[in-house]
């Protein structure tokens, strides 16, 4: 099903034998637009510390009670690499990270590469550390300033989409798979340029990202844009909303 990330912020994370806190935003990666990375807020156990959780620990969701499940103790979770999630997250902090829990990396090969998993299940290693850690060494990805394909969601909201022929809005939100956590469309609002309105562009209509301007340049005109059909949060995206929206702009899968 897909869902907002906005409807997700504040999920509780349950561990096996007690709760850890509540999601606070995600990590994405840039290259597949795929979440890799719940960050979640631990709140007074452990000192307001943020933690990194990977959507392979998830177990079945209560969408209901708005609860995350997942395969994980405490202590483990207590017993985690420190990392400031203020800042970049280094290939070394995923190394740490993957060391200490059962997830399979997702840089180096193997189910995760591609963001293909599924929810609940936990993947067996197809990849061993020390190869994973040596296809880091070599690419140079992340040693510095950290990966530079993990994205924060929190951080590209209010980024400004720039079609073709001008400005058309910002970046509202993320429409989410909860099966393969891939992120399939971005939440435009129009609202300085088309009031009221806002539409779904999906990460395959993105020609660029300038990250250092914050802006997302998209395969599209203004008028496109505005004729585009709708995106009501209250409404479920139904198969005949993404088809109607994919011919809008001559794309012919979804």
């Amino acid at each position: 099903m897909k869902r907002t990330v906005k409807d997700i912020i504040g999920f509780a994370i349950g561990a096996t034998d007690g709760e850890i806190g509540n999601v606070k935003e995600f990590y994405f990666d840039d290259h597949t637009w795929t979440i890799r990375y719940l960050v979640v807020e631990t709140g007074s156990w452990l000192s307001g510390r943020k933690v990194l959780i990977s959507p392979e620990a998830l177990l079945k969701p209560n969408w209901d009670e708005e609860i995350f499940p997942v395969k994980l103790t405490m202590e483990q979770v207590k017993n985690s690499p420190d990392i400031d999630t203020d800042k970049p997250v280094s290939r070394q902090h995923e190394i740490d990270l993957y060391q200490h829990y059962p997830w399979t990396s997702y840089w180096g090969g193997g189910l995760w590469a591609g963001g293909m998993g599924t929810t609940g299940m936990v993947l067996p290693h197809v990849e061993p550390f020390i190869d994973a850690i040596h296809t880091s060494e070599l690419s140079g990805e992340g040693k510095e300033n950290g990966d530079p394909h993990l994205q924060s969601t929190a951080k590209v909201k209010g980024y400004s989409i720039h079609a073709a022929d001008g400005d058309v809005g910002e970046v509202e939100d993320f429409i989410i798979d909860d099966i393969n956590w891939k992120i399939d469309y971005i939440v435009v609002d129009t609202g300085n340029w088309f009031p009221g309105k806002k539409v779904l562009i999906s990460p395959r209509w993105i020609k660029q990202i300038e990250w250092e301007t914050a802006m997302v340049v998209v395969d599209a005109t203004v008028e496109s844009i505005k004729n585009s059909p709708p995106f009501d949060h209250s409404e479920p995206i139904s198969d005949d909303y993404q088809r109607n929206l994919h011919d809008h702009y001559g794309k012919t899968t979804y």
